[in-house]
């Protein structure tokens, strides 16, 4: 991206956003607009496949905490109204560089001007051939979901994926097959040339060769000079097990292409976990909820509960409380160090809704039986000590 790309643009315009959003604003805001503008979701939508491309731009520099600081100084001194080679601000004759400035404030321990400095290294830096020096490919997200099971013993999922990719006919170097590109005239190669204006002398990309140093005279067909080129391909992705819902998944080298010989970015992949019709999930215990009956907890059972795998025999003492948790041991997720988490049962008495005759009489002989029983013997003194 050249200089006056920083300057020009507008990219929280682009994403809907305010300079003042926050991270996670600017990132929901171009989750959304990525949704809706994906090609799989607009085949043939020239349109929309613009849009995206300029809003994963976008995002690629304010979506990064060091180029969004970087963009906001270069905006705030150039779109403030100042522009190098002015009428007014600064007096005196001779060539001004900017560099010189900010080198000597750095170096006089000064702070006045902040990252300022550091900006203009990135943005005009003087030394031959710094334009066109690797820079790393941008880091694509992208999003699958799973259902409960495959999260918890883990899966292989294909994901077609839709992104910009080096170009397979010319690998990148924009030129059509059996030529290459040329070294740029006007700034010889370095991708930089020094302008005067007034009492001002700086550096900035060439207009040219855009800052890469070289022309492509005879580009490549299928990309149009740029390298790059936006298609379709389908990854098997590995989903661990004991992957968490919204986790995210790095896959190196799966994002966009470099520039210049530079490694590509990453890939993220978000897991969506549907949750379960029976199970619920703890940690690495998994969770279930049994009905009993009041007879059951009373006297003692045997029962027969659910894993994700059979079925297992879980022993109901006489006496046990509703609302107990039992645990059977093994049958929760894999864990990342080869252990395996629980199953966490929970005893949850059921009450019927109606009752016949013979179930109504039993139950007041019951109550007539245990009527010294009282359940609830200290609620009233508590309730009274609270007072």
């Amino acid at each position: 991206m050249s200089a006056r790309d920083w300057i020009d643009k507008d990219f929280y315009r682009e994403l809907g956003v305010s300079s003042k959003a926050g991270d996670a604003d600017i990132k929901k805001a171009y989750r959304k607009l990525a949704r809706e503008l994906h090609p799989d979701a607009n085949p043939g939508n020239t349109q929309a496949e613009a849009r995206f491309k300029a809003v994963s731009e976008a995002y690629g520099v304010i979506g990064d905490a060091e180029k969004r600081k970087q963009y906001d100084e270069a905006r705030s001194l150039f779109g403030g109204g100042f522009r190098p080679g002015g009428a007014g601000g600064f007096g005196g004759g001779g060539n001004f560089d900017f560099a010189d400035v900010f080198n000597q404030q750095q170096a006089a321990g000064g702070s006045g001007f902040g990252g300022i400095g550091d900006l203009f290294g990135n943005l005009f830096n003087r030394r031959a051939g710094s334009a066109t020096r690797p820079k790393r490919g941008a880091d694509v997200e992208t999003e699958v979901r799973i259902d409960f099971t495959e999260a918890v013993r883990g899966a292989t999922v294909p994901l077609r994926l839709t992104s910009p990719s080096t170009c397979d006919t010319c690998h990148g170097s924009g030129a059509r097959p059996g030529t290459s590109p040329e070294v740029c005239v006007n700034c010889g190669g370095a991708g930089l040339v020094n302008r005067s204006q007034g009492a001002f002398a700086f550096s900035e990309p060439c207009r040219d060769c855009r800052g890469k140093g070289t022309i492509v005279t005879d580009p490549c067909l299928d990309c149009g000079g740029d390298g790059v080129s936006t298609k379709t391909r389908t990854l098997t992705v590995r989903i661990p097990a004991g992957v968490e819902d919204e986790q995210r998944i790095r896959l190196a080298g799966q994002g966009e292409p470099g520039q210049n010989g530079a490694q590509a970015g990453d890939l993220f992949v978000r897991v969506h976990v549907s949750p379960h019709p029976v199970f619920g999930r703890n940690g690495d215990d998994l969770t279930l909820k049994v009905p009993v009956t009041f007879p059951e907890l009373a006297l003692g059972t045997t029962l027969t509960v659910p894993t994700l795998d059979s079925t297992v025999s879980l022993r109901v003492a006489p006496g046990t409380a509703s609302d107990r948790v039992l645990r059977v041991r093994g049958k929760g997720v894999h864990r990342r160090d080869g252990q395996v988490g629980d199953l966490l049962v929970t005893l949850k008495v059921t009450v019927p809704a109606t009752l016949d005759e013979a179930a109504k009489a039993a139950l007041e002989s019951y109550a007539e039986a245990t009527a010294d029983h009282d359940p609830r013997p200290d609620l009233t003194a508590l309730v009274e000590k609270a007072r």
